[in-house]
């Protein structure tokens, strides 16, 4: 009896890991197909750098090394490895990007979203409002 459940245990282990890899992939796929919208909350947010000469500087630095890849250095979603992922990265100079909230932004870059890695841990709170300050001279 002991030997037939170990022989099955690897089958079963196999059938319980594809399964959780099916549902990650599906979800993923539908992350990929619908819309990514900030909750409304995040519209409350406020950016305490808006417009100042020195966080738009220090965003552009930011976002060379940690946005180009994806989104591209004019930030129009071609970045190198742009080809690669579903869905695609945003176009920061888009108009449906630009009419976003800072607060949605901020809350994007926090959260992120695959493919889009999340910031929070990575970027502090102000470097993520000076990439937002960057992106917005994008348009």
């Amino acid at each position: 009896m002991k030997t037939i459940f170990l022989k099955r245990v690897p089958l079963l282990f196999g059938l319980i890991s594809g399964t959780i890899f099916l549902m990650s992939y599906t979800e993923i796929e539908i992350q990929a197909k619908a819309p990514w919208v900030a909750p409304a909350s995040a519209d409350t947010i406020k950016n305490p750098l808006k417009g100042k000469a020195d966080a738009i500087a220090a965003g552009k630095k930011i976002y060379g090394t940690y946005c180009n890849v994806c989104h591209g250095d004019k930030g129009k979603g071609n970045g190198i490895a742009a080809a690669g992922l579903n869905p695609k990265p945003a176009d920061h100079t888009s108009a449906k990007f630009q009419a976003q909230s800072d607060g949605a932004i901020y809350w994007k870059l926090t959260t992120g979203r695959a493919p889009m890695a999340s910031y929070e841990k990575t970027l502090t709170v102000t470097q993520r409002w000076q990439v937002i300050d960057f992106m917005r001279t994008l348009k």
